[in-house]
């Protein structure tokens, strides 16, 4: 038997569960990626060396599925998480039941750590189910597992994040930009940063406990859209959308999803995630942070260039173009 050690990451194909596969394989570990589809996530195969990370089929809402991927490990890492409720992928399923049954099973295999992925804003007493559920998912991990590392990042952002190429997207679609909750504050945080602290966990280089994850810079909707319009190098009128505006959009668009079931999916915004926006998304000061892991957080201004590129006007031309126009002035 391989004397590496093995980490099952539940959700491991996803945004940041990739990334969290690539950094512990670059520390000499196995990894389990328990997926849904493990025929759609062979890309995890290419961050380690051939047979180091392998993709296996799981249900998170099954006993046995959940335990049969877990044999044999010495860590286990749960990514699994979803934005709006979506047939039996219910936030109660996913966020509660399967995130205290990954706990649960860990502890009865005597797994020696847990890393759990919650998110930043989550609150038992919050208007947005998906704060309350994700509240409510860490009580259930911590009730199995007192000594498990949870993770509460805020908006994660990274190459292929589907928060800021969305935003990248429509900004191609004309001069004017309407924007619901426009004064939200949030704070972002590299994927990178984050999947490093969830390695730190699994490895044992992080005590227990709560961390929130958030970036240097806080930041509200519109400045954020300013930076990324800044990175696509476009100019666009950005109109703040009142609360009622964006609710009435939100509610139709969800009637759509649900009148064609599920055809046409609610690519806008949901109900609950203009709940969201009400509260502010930044660290509250009163958990462990980067500065407990010795990580300084990296602010999106700095790698959003990197992979917006494609959303220019000239793409990856861009700079090639404006150095023909200024030839052509002179």
């Amino acid at each position: 038997m391989s004397a590496a050690k093995l980490v099952t990451i539940y959700g491991g194909s996803g945004f940041l569960g990739r990334q969290i596969a690539r950094a512990l394989a670059s520390q000499g570990w196995r990894v389990r990626v328990a997926v849904r589809r493990p025929n759609e996530a062979g890309i995890v195969r290419t961050y380690g060396a051939p047979g180091q990370i392998e993709p296996v089929p799981c249900n998170v809402r099954d006993d046995l599925s959940v335990s049969a991927c877990m044999a044999d490990a010495d860590a286990v890492i749960n990514c699994v998480g979803i934005m709006a409720n979506r047939d039996r992928n219910t936030f109660g399923a996913v966020h509660e039941e399967a995130a205290g049954r990954i706990a649960r099973i860990s502890a009865e295999r005597g797994v020696a750590r847990l890393v759990h992925v919650s998110a930043l804003g989550a609150n038992p007493e919050s208007d947005s189910l998906y704060a309350t559920s994700k509240a409510r998912g860490e009580a259930e991990v911590l009730k199995h597992r007192p000594d498990a590392m949870i993770l509460r990042p805020s908006v994660i952002f990274g190459s292929d994040d589907k928060f800021y190429n969305r935003i990248a997207a429509a900004t191609r679609l004309g001069p004017v930009m309407p924007l619901p909750g426009a004064n939200a504050k949030l704070q972002p945080v590299y994927v990178l940063d984050v999947a490093r602290a969830a390695a730190m966990g699994a490895t044992g280089a992080a005590e227990p406990g709560i961390y929130e994850l958030a970036g240097p810079e806080v930041v509200t909707m519109r400045e954020l859209v300013g930076q990324i319009l800044t990175a696509t190098d476009r100019r666009r009128v950005v109109i703040g959308l009142p609360n009622w505006v964006s609710g009435a959009i939100a509610a139709v668009m969800n009637g759509i999803e649900k009148i064609s079931g599920g055809l046409i999916a609610n690519r806008f915004m949901t109900p609950d995630q203009l709940r969201l926006l009400k509260h502010p998304n930044v660290a509250s000061g009163t958990a462990r942070g980067f500065a407990d892991l010795g990580i300084e957080p990296t602010a999106a201004p700095a790698v959003i260039g990197e992979y917006l590129w494609r959303f220019r006007p000239s793409g990856q031309y861009e700079a090639m173009t404006a150095t023909a126009k200024n030839l052509r002035r002179s």
